[in-house]
C-alpha cells in the first residue's frame, strides 16, 4: 500500500474518514473523495500523503466552519484542489467555494448540527430504542447492545406479545404460556371483545319511560326526555311554570299545558313568550305629518315643527318678528340689546369691540401678578400708550429685554423710565407729575433705536438719548405688564434697571402698541388678574389686599381666618380663642361653645383625667331640658312661659 499512487473512492456513501484513514500512503498523488457525504475532515487526516497533488472532494455537504478552516489553508498551497468544492453550510458560507474563500471566514458560531456531528458519531442521534445502549461500530456504524425482552437493529422489536400493548381502552394484557400461545385482555367495566374495542350496550338492560330515548355511554347510559319529562328514567313531569323555568316575559301569566307552557300576554305584548311589542302606531291618529312612536300598549305623536297637541292638531301660530339680536355673535358674557333695529352688544366691564371680543381694561388685584405679550412687531421702535389709575407709590408697569432693556415703573408716584439698549450704564428719565391719585392718567412712550421720549396726560415730552456704540433692543424678549416673572425681577433689581420690584397694584387699560388696540386676552395672564377696571382707593385693608366690586365699590379681599371690611376680625367664631385642653371646640352660636373631650379626659374644658361625669346627672329641670357648655357649666333651658333655676315657675304657654 505504501506504493498506491492513486486512489478512488467516488460515490461510496461515505459520510466519516477516520482520521488514520491515509496513514502510510507516502507515495498517493491523486485521491478522490468526490460525491459522496461528507460533512468534515479531521485535521492532520493527509499528514502522511506528502505526494498528494489533486485532491477530489467535490460534490460533498461540507461544514465549513472553524474545524475546516486548516483544509481551506491546506487546498490553497499547491491548488490541490481544483476548485469545484463548495460549501453546503454553516447558512452564511452556503455555495461559496473552498479553495477560494479566504480561510478567515471559516467561523464556529456554536456547535455543528446533529445531523452534522453524527456522521462520525452515530450514537449522537440516540437511534436505539427501548433503552437499548449504543456503541461506535467502524463497519456498520453503530451497534445497539437491547435491554431485556427487545431485539433488533435499534431494539425495537419486542420478544414477547404483550410488550406492544395490544389491550384497548385500559384493558390488561396477560400473555399465555407457550412459545406461540398469544394474549388474552382483561377489560375495565364498558367494554368487551378480544382486545377490548368494544363499548358495551348498556341500553340492553335499562329502558326509559315517558317516550325517553336511551343513549349508550361507557359503563352508563343516559336518557334522553321529551320536553314535559325530566329525571334519570323521564319519571317526573316538569312544572314549566316554576320561577326557574318560566318562559313568559313581560309579567305574562304562564298556564301548565301537558304540550308544555302556555303564556297568557299583558296588553301591548304578543308572541309564544310575550316577547314582542305590539305595534301600537298600525292604526295610529297622528296628524299633519307627525311621526308616531310606539309605547307598550299606546303610542304618541312627534309633531312637525310648529304643530303641536296631543295628535299634533293645533296648527302653528305665525311667527314672530324677528329680533334685530338673532344671529348677533356678542363674545365674553355680553347681552344684545335692540336698539333702534340695530343690534349692539353690551359689554362686560373690561371688554370692547363691536362684540365684546377684545379685553380692553385689567385690574391687577393679587399681588406678583403681570401680564406677557410674545411676538411684537417692529420693536423696539414702538409707539406704546397706556392709561394707569392707581393709589398705590410703586408698581411695574413696562419691562423688556434683559441686559439690554427698557423699563418703566411707578416710583413714588412719578413714572421712571430706564432705558439701555447697549450702552452701558443705563439712563433714567422721571415724570416731573405724579400720577397715583386714583384718577386716569395717559401715559405715552416713544423709542427709536437710542432715543426714548415720555409724555403724561399729552403734555411737555421729556426725551433721553444714550450715546455710544449702536445697539438694538432684543426684540424676541417678551414684554411684562404690571410685574414680571421672580426671576426676572431680581435680575433687574440686581442691575439697577428698576429701584422698586413691586408689582402693580391698580387698573391699566386701552393699551396701545404702534396705533394698535392691544387684547389682553391674547396674552399669557397670571391668576389675580381681572377684567374692567374698579380702581381701589386708599382703602386700608389690615389681612387682605384691595379688589374692585362694580356696585359698592373696592372692598377688602381678605386672606384666611380673616374677615370684617378691612379684615382685621378673625374669621373663626366663638372657637378661635376657646379654652378646651384635651377636647375639640364645638361652636353652639355665635357666641358660645363646648368642648368635646378626647377618651380618658372630662370637665366642662376637658381639664379632668379619667372617666368623664355626667355634667347634667343631678340636675332636676321641672318644665324644661338641662344643657352643659363650656361657659356657663350645666344649666336648665326652661320651656316657653316657665323660669327659675329648675324651671318651676310660671303657668306654661298662653292658650
Amino acid at each position: 500500500m505504501s506504493q498506491l499512487t492513486t486512489l478512488i473512492l467516488s460515490y461510496n456513501a461515505l459520510q466519516c474518514i477516520p482520521p488514520l484513514a491515509f496513514q502510510g500512503l507516502r507515495s498517493l498523488r491523486l485521491l478522490s473523495l468526490h460525491g459522496n457525504d461528507i460533512s468534515t475532515l479531521p485535521e492532520g487526516i493527509f499528514a502522511d500523503v506528502t505526494a498528494l497533488s489533486h485532491l477530489a472532494i467535490g460534490a460533498n455537504p461540507l461544514h465549513c466552519d472553524c474545524h475546516l478552516r486548516w483544509l481551506s489553508s491546506w487546498v490553497k498551497t499547491g491548488y490541490k484542489e481544483p476548485g469545484i468544492a463548495r460549501c453546503a453550510g454553516p447558512p452564511d458560507m452556503e455555495g461559496k467555494l473552498l479553495l477560494t474563500t479566504p480561510a478567515k471566514k471559516f467561523e464556529c458560531q456554536g456547535p455543528p448540527t446533529l445531523a452534522v456531528q453524527a456522521k462520525c458519531d452515530p450514537c449522537l442521534s440516540s437511534p436505539c430504542q427501548n433503552q437499548g445502549s449504543c456503541h461506535n461500530d467502524p463497519l456498520q456504524g453503530y451497534r445497539c447492545a437491547c435491554s431485556s425482552g427487545y431485539k433488533g437493529r435499534d431494539c425495537e422489536v419486542p420478544l414477547d406479545s404483550c410488550a406492544s400493548g395490544p389491550c384497548e381502552n385500559g384493558g390488561t394484557c396477560q400473555e399465555q404460556e407457550g412459545e406461540d400461545a398469544g394474549f388474552t385482555c382483561s377489560c375495565p367495566t364498558g367494554f368487551e371483545g378480544p382486545t377490548c374495542g368494544v363499548n358495551t350496550d348498556d341500553c340492553v338492560e335499562h329502558a326509559c319511560a315517558n317516550g325517553g330515548v336511551c343513549v349508550d355511554g361507557v359503563g352508563s347510559y343516559t336518557c334522553q326526555c321529551p320536553l314535559q319529562y325530566a329525571g334519570r328514567a323521564c319519571e317526573q313531569l316538569v312544572d314549566f311554570c316554576s320561577p326557574d323555568l318560566n318562559p313568559c316575559q313581560h309579567e305574562a301569566q304562564c298556564v301548565g299545558t301537558p304540550d308544555g307552557p302556555r303564556c297568557e300576554c299583558a296588553p301591548g305584548y304578543s308572541g309564544d313568550n310575550c316577547s314582542e311589542n305590539q305595534d301600537d302606531c298600525r292604526d295610529h291618529r297622528c296628524q299633519n305629518g307627525a311621526q308616531c312612536i310606539d309605547d307598550v300598549n299606546s303610542y304618541s305623536c312627534l309633531c312637525a315643527e310648529g304643530y303641536s297637541g296631543q295628535l299634533c292638531e293645533t296648527p302653528p301660530r305665525p311667527a314672530a318678528p324677528r329680533s334685530p339680536c338673532e344671529g348677533a355673535e356678542c363674545q365674553n358674557g355680553a347681552h344684545c340689546v335692540d336698539q333702534g333695529s340695530r343690534p349692539v352688544c353690551q359689554c362686560l366691564p373690561g371688554f370692547g369691540g363691536p362684540e365684546c371680543e377684545k379685553l380692553l381694561s385689567v385690574n391687577f388685584v393679587d399681588r406678583d401678578t403681570y401680564l406677557q405679550f410674545t411676538d411684537l412687531q417692529n420693536w423696539p421702535r414702538a409707539n406704546i400708550t397706556l392709561q394707569v389709575s392707581t393709589a398705590e407709590d410703586n408698581g411695574i408697569l413696562l419691562y423688556n429685554g434683559d441686559n439690554d432693556h427698557i423699563a418703566v415703573e411707578l416710583y413714588q408716584g412719578h413714572v421712571r423710565v430706564s432705558y439701555d439698549p447697549g450702552s452701558y450704564p443705563s439712563s433714567a428719565i422721571y415724570s416731573a407729575e405724579t400720577i397715583n391719585d386714583g384718577q386716569f392718567h395717559t401715559v405715552e412712550l416713544v423709542t427709536f433705536d437710542q432715543m426714548v421720549n415720555l409724555s403724561i396726560d399729552g403734555g411737555s415730552p421729556m426725551t433721553m438719548d444714550n450715546f455710544g456704540k449702536h445697539y438694538t433692543l432684543n426684540s424676541e424678549a417678551p414684554l411684562y405688564v404690571g410685574g414680571m416673572p421672580v426671576d426676572v425681577n431680581s435680575a433687574a433689581f440686581r442691575l439697577w434697571q428698576i429701584l422698586n420690584g413691586t408689582s402693580f397694584h391698580g387698573c391699566i387699560r386701552n393699551l396701545y402698541i404702534n396705533n394698535e388696540l392691544q387684547d389682553f386676552t391674547k396674552t399669557r395672564m397670571k391668576p389675580g388678574v381681572v377684567p374692567g377696571c374698579e380702581p381701589c382707593r386708599k382703602l386700608f385693608c389690615l389681612h387682605g389686599i384691595c379688589q374692585p366690586n362694580a356696585t359698592p365699590g373696592p372692598v377688602c379681599h381678605c386672606e384666611a381666618g380673616w374677615g370684617g371690611l378691612h379684615c382685621d376680625q378673625p374669621a373663626d367664631g366663638p372657637c378661635h380663642s376657646h379654652k378646651c385642653v384635651h377636647g375639640k371646640c364645638v361652636p353652639l352660636d355665635a357666641l358660645s361653645y363646648s368642648c368635646q373631650c378626647q377618651e380618658g379626659y372630662s370637665g366642662a374644658l376637658c381639664n379632668q383625667a379619667g372617666a368623664p361625669a355626667e355634667p347634667c346627672g343631678g340636675l332636676q329641670c321641672l318644665h324644661g331640658h338641662c344643657q352643659a357648655l363650656a361657659t356657663k357649666g350645666a344649666h336648665c333651658v326652661c320651656d316657653p312661659g316657665f323660669s327659675g333655676e329648675l324651671c318651676e315657675q310660671g303657668q306654661g304657654p298662653p292658650s
